[in-house]
């Protein structure tokens, strides 16, 4: 018998993905949809739950974890990314996705985005983007546009919104889509491209808020302003099409990738292997590196 024969992959289907505990948004949160989505995608890439890592911070999103059957990390507020990093450096065998709303991940946790971008860390970055702080009561998020009412800004917001598209494509990322729960289909498709994708991937998904967000910003809304990217014939590998797509963010809702590197990086984790690999049989740079801890 050849050596070569592949052994069948198992077969999973959403339901395989899903916990026992029953999520508690609110009613027609539009997270129900996203967490349904990143069910299908799992179940279409195949890999069983304990193969299957997934971290959030703190907010409605960030309660995603506890409804899969993969290991759950429900991290501090805006830390999801370095946590998720160490996990995935720890254990490369292990699929790491990422959760998060626009408030944990461009607030407080703006910062670490950019570093697991330019280290292209194999992770999923699912952030659910409702353009408003739910958890803790309506308050202006970085996303909420400009003369937005809400409770911490009750004459109106005198802030810019933050762009997460052009944000991640400014500092390279290699693999940048959006979503809606309007959409399943397309969303459960851009989620599974991300989690294969060699690299980091970031995913938006307008996910209404029904308690504190606008109407224009429902899914009803959404369904009846969505636009494919695939309909408009967008080169995913045109980078700066890309950028001008994605700046009109706020008054446009385009859905599908808008970026795919054709040419993806070397992720961080292949890179650290391959100097692993290098340092094998060699004391010398294993003792310069004890040297140099030692004199300091």
């Amino acid at each position: 018998m050849s050596s070569t024969t592949a052994t069948p992959v198992e077969e999973h289907q959403a339901g395989d993905y899903k916990s026992e505990l029953k999520p508690i948004w609110c009613p027609a949160c539009g997270d129900y949809g996203v967490v349904q989505a990143i069910y299908r995608a799992l179940a279409k890439v195949g890999r069983p739950p304990h193969e299957i890592a997934f971290v959030s911070g703190i907010g409605c999103s960030s309660r995603i974890p506890g409804y899969t059957s993969a290991y759950g990390f429900n991290s501090v507020h805006g830390r999801a990314l370095p946590i998720a990093q160490g996990i995935k450096l720890a254990n490369q065998h292990l699929l790491v996705l990422v959760a998060g709303g626009d408030g944990d991940a461009f607030a407080i946790g703006g910062g670490h985005v950019a570093h697991a971008i330019r280290r292209n860390v194999d992770l999923t970055y699912i952030v659910m983007d409702n353009q408003i702080y739910g958890l803790t009561k309506g308050q202006v998020s970085p996303t909420s546009p400009r003369g937005l009412k809400s409770a911490s800004s009750p004459l109106g917001s005198l802030e810019e919104p933050l762009n997460p598209l052009l944000y991640v494509l400014g500092y390279g990322c290699s693999y940048v889509a959006q979503g809606t729960p309007a959409n399943m289909p397309g969303l459960a498709a851009v989620i599974e491209e991300g989690i294969r994708f060699p690299g980091f991937a970031f995913i938006n998904v307008r996910s209404p808020c029904v308690t504190y967000g606008r109407p224009e910003q429902s899914l009803k809304a959404h369904k009846a302003t969505m636009e494919a990217l695939t309909d408009l014939k967008h080169d995913a590998s045109d980078r700066m099409k890309a950028m001008a797509l994605a700046s009109e963010y706020g008054t446009k809702l385009y859905t599908g990738v808008f970026y795919r590197n054709p040419e993806p990086p070397p992720t961080y984790g292949a890179a650290t292997h391959e100097r692993q690999e290098q340092m094998k049989g060699s004391a010398l740079p294993r003792k310069r590196i004890l040297e140099t801890f030692r004199s300091r």
